[in-house]
């Protein structure tokens, strides 16, 4: 009998052991657990983030390396706040076409692997842009790449190009981390490596595989990223305000202009328009060879305004017999800015029409073969003031005729 009891008792010892177990081994080391949290679908987002975080669905990642790359970015938030003011231009275009295409908005945070989300990052193994494509990926998904332009550097092309290929890895290799690893290593490169562990009967899953450092720290750097941007407050973080609204505006232009131009005429900064358009090579922006341009969404109606003023002007010019300073689409200097467009305001000041003027007035004699043009280009005015100040009614000139000319600012 008491042998009986003992046996039952160990029975039930034994039983519970391997419940714990069970429990134990139910971990799955792609369960989502530090990043899942309640959200209110029946509000719309509040900004961005708030957006990222609603579209995540790729499960979490538990692992040591994803713990070690959450505490580095934790201990490094200024970093983090940088690649998120940089990230502030581009992001709302990236999550709007993964949404679109019905993919893990996880994947807005890659850049911040890649590329610290600049757009002008460019790595050993000549990879570039957001996206950091390498020449021969960047031309096989249409990117073009010629002394005028990088579309590897383009957030608009590159991101299309980017996505196509996530959707193209993950329909590859049915798994969303083998398919990170594949556009980390290359799908090739993954595919073997999942040949040789089914032959030694080994895991196949990413933690399983064997595969190159970078590669292995590659899905934890994301899911660290993934941590942060999930609940910025339990590692002490702070994000920059983004709005859940477009950034930047794609223009479509006819004709060819300085980038220098382009981001006068916009008024804003140089560096804020290269951040946009960073796929341009060189100072000019041919228009055949680039129809459209990005700006920013607020600054749309100021370029077209000036640039319709630009427009005006050439006009004018050209009923008065006057050619003003073409493009060089080879790459020559670009001309100066006309002297009766909007020029750009001081800081909290608006921006006024302007035309040149000497401070006062002198004659000149018309003398055989001189033109308005060329008597406004010698005193450093236009056609148009010339004939207001003369009050002439055409641009012909006759000999010995008595011009009213501004100032003494005379060249040559």
């Amino acid at each position: 009998m008491l042998s009986r009891l003992f046996t039952l008792l160990l029975v039930v010892l034994l039983a519970g052991c391997a419940h714990q177990n069970a429990q134990k081994s139910d971990r799955s080391p792609y369960a989502a657990v530090d990043t899942s949290r309640t959200i209110d679908l029946t509000n719309p987002p509040t900004d961005i983030w708030d957006r990222v975080r609603r579209g995540f669905a790729i499960p979490n990642l538990n692992d040591p390396l994803v713990d070690h790359w959450t505490n580095y970015y934790a201990s490094h938030p200024q970093s983090v706040y940088r690649m998120s003011e940089r990230a502030k231009r581009y992001i709302y275009f990236i999550v709007d076409e993964l949404e679109r295409r019905g993919l893990p908005t996880e994947l807005a945070l890659l850049p911040f692997v890649e590329s610290a989300y600049n757009p002008e990052a460019y790595s050993r193994a000549k990879a570039s842009g957001l996206w950091q494509f390498i020449p021969s990926t960047g031309l096989h998904f249409n990117l073009k790449q010629d002394n005028w332009r990088d579309e590897r550097r383009d957030p608009v092309a590159s991101t299309h190009a980017a996505l196509e290929y996530l959707t193209y890895l993950y329909e590859f290799q049915g798994d969303w981390y083998l398919a990170l690893a594949s556009y980390n290593w290359g799908e090739g490169s993954v595919r073997r490596a999942i040949e040789k562990a089914e032959a030694a009967g080994d895991g196949t899953d990413y933690l399983s595989l064997k595969m190159p450092d970078e590669t292995r720290n590659y899905v934890p750097k994301l899911q660290a990223i993934k941590n942060i941007i999930a609940d910025p407050k339990k590692y002490g973080m702070t994000l920059p305000p983004v709005s859940n609204t477009p950034y930047f505006t794609a223009i479509r232009k006819t004709q060819t202009m300085a980038v220098e131009d382009v981001a006068r005429l916009a008024e804003m900064p140089l560096e804020e328009f290269k951040a946009l358009n960073a796929s341009f090579n060189q100072t000019i922006i041919v228009a055949d060879d680039a129809p459209e341009i990005l700006l920013p969404t607020h600054r749309v109606d100021i370029f077209k305004a000036n640039l319709e003023a630009y427009k005006n002007k050439q006009l004018i010019a050209a009923e008065g017999g006057v050619q003003l300073a073409s493009l060089d689409t080879t790459g020559g200097a670009a001309p100066p800015m006309p002297t009766a467009i909007t020029r750009l305001p001081s800081a909290g000041k608006p921006a006024t029409k302007v035309v040149k003027r000497g401070p006062s007035a002198r004659t000149h004699t018309v003398k055989k073969g001189e033109t308005l043009y060329a008597l406004a280009k010698r005193y450093n005015t236009s056609v148009q003031e010339l004939r207001r100040l003369n009050n002439l009614k055409s641009n012909n000139l006759g000999l010995g005729t008595r011009l009213r000319v501004p100032g003494t600012n005379v060249r040559g």
